[in-house]
């Protein structure tokens, strides 16, 4: 970009705080580069969806530069941030550039946290990107090719046994959607196994899943989990995991598939900033949402780590959205020389799916379950989708499911280290 003398703003991360402040400065006085070291925006929400073979990667994904084309105050830049300078204002990219700014917003993101275990992760994969999502697809399905071909009983069961761990909405939906796939999907289609024997254990290390929900919609989700032939296992954290299984409480299962649903870690960057951070490693901003000793570098989505009424802002798409727009609205305060106001997060709700025609709604005092809350869920994932083809296709994608039971993307896909082993030992 060439030099200009508007004011400088570096935003990081192309996620809902990154794009919805990016897209609120449009026709603003501020030019903006955004650094992200994938070309898309990703509709989180539905990655599991990616996940479980029901759409495809470009149904949930929009190329950053596509969305922002029409912006002609924004330079998107690929690439990954190495290090932030605060004091110097100065932010190092991985192709040795640097970009010096006035403005910056830090959106990064989190990732898995494995709680001291992080020797879990070769065997427990996490679901943050959609390379994780391919990758856990592909492991999905594969199980049940290995199940197929393995003609030891003990061996074949622990193929066909699924644990998630963190019974949050992502390990909620993941494991009600597996299951169907099991029961319903994969019907037919082997000859010497039945998918429906699938064993699915969702494992909540608490006394209940989606506990950031009221207790009676927790439980009825339980109920519809366990409706869905889901094992619902709460109040027993897992000790052990391993290549062969995992461990809970005394007992050790037996399963090649295990998927970790169960915290997330900020992004490492934060402590670039050298400022507050909380335990799990976000940022304690002010109540602009800017960082203490540096007004003008902003924190935003789940690396922020800000308390409202005496209860921390959930780390959902709605309050990323917020936050992103009232960073842009702080910068503009600044840029006029005005205080910033301070943040405020505003509960919509909240909503999980747990299956087909299954799924609970919690917005104020409306309480959903069941049918309607599907309907609700359904529409309110397609109306906050970006960009009509994207809403199309998944609605197409939906119906077709809905009617057939079947799953779209079931292509197995690239090669894991199992797979070069089995090559080698045969050659």
């Amino acid at each position: 970009m060439t030099a200009s003398p508007l004011p400088h703003l570096v935003v990081i991360g192309g996620g809902f705080a990154g794009l919805w402040a990016t897209r609120a400065l449009a026709g603003s006085p501020v030019r903006i580069t955004l650094v992200d070291r994938c070309n898309h925006h990703l509709f989180q929400p539905l990655l599991y969806q990616v996940a479980t073979a029901g759409l495809s990667s470009p149904d949930i994904a929009a190329p950053l530069r596509h969305i922002l084309r029409k912006q002609r105050n924004v330079e998107v830049r690929l690439a990954e941030v190495r290090e932030i300078s605060a004091a110097d204002k100065r932010v190092a990219l991985d192709d040795g550039s640097r970009l010096d700014f006035d403005y910056l917003l830090l959106a990064s993101g989190a990732t898995h946290a494995y709680f001291g275990h992080d020797e879990w992760a070769r065997h427990a994969p996490g679901l943050k990107t959609l390379d994780d999502a391919l990758q856990l697809r592909r492991h999905l399905l594969l199980a049940f090719e290995r199940a197929e071909a393995e003609p030891d009983p003990a061996k074949r069961a622990a193929w066909l046994n699924f644990a998630i761990v963190g019974g949050g909405p992502t390990g909620v939906e993941l494991a009600g959607t597996l299951a169907e796939i099991a029961r319903h999907t994969l019907t037919n289609e082997f000859r010497n196994i039945n998918p429906s024997d699938a064993r699915v254990r969702l494992i909540e290390a608490g006394q209940r899943v989606l506990s950031s929900f009221p207790e009676d919609l927790s439980e009825k989700a339980r109920k519809q989990l366990q409706k869905l032939g889901v094992e619902v296992s709460t109040g027993t954290p897992v000790t052990e995991i391993n290549e062969s299984g995992y461990r809970l409480g005394e007992e050790f299962i037996a399963a090649r598939t295990v998927v970790w649903a169960a915290g997330v870690a900020a992004s490492p960057l934060a402590r670039s900033l050298g400022a507050p951070l909380d335990r799990a490693g976000r940022v304690q901003v002010r109540a602009d949402l800017s960082v203490p000793e540096y007004p003008d570098i902003f924190v935003a989505g789940d690396l922020a780590s800000v308390q409202q009424d005496g209860k921390p802002v959930p780390g959902v798409a709605p309050a990323a959205k917020q936050m992103g727009r009232h960073v842009a609205r702080a910068i503009r305060a600044r840029m006029d020389s005005n205080p910033a106001p301070a943040f405020r997060y505003k509960d919509y709700g909240n909503l999980a799916t747990i299956g087909r025609m299954a799924a609970i709604v919690h917005f104020g005092k409306l309480k959903l379950s069941g049918l309607l809350a599907w309907w609700f869920w359904l529409a309110a994932h397609v109306f906050f989708l970006i960009g009509f083809r994207n809403r199309l296709v998944v609605l197409l994608n939906w119906a077709w499911a809905y009617w057939s039971y079947q799953r779209g993307a079931r292509i197995i896909l690239g090669r894991d280290e199992e797979d070069q082993a089995r090559s080698t030992r045969q050659a």
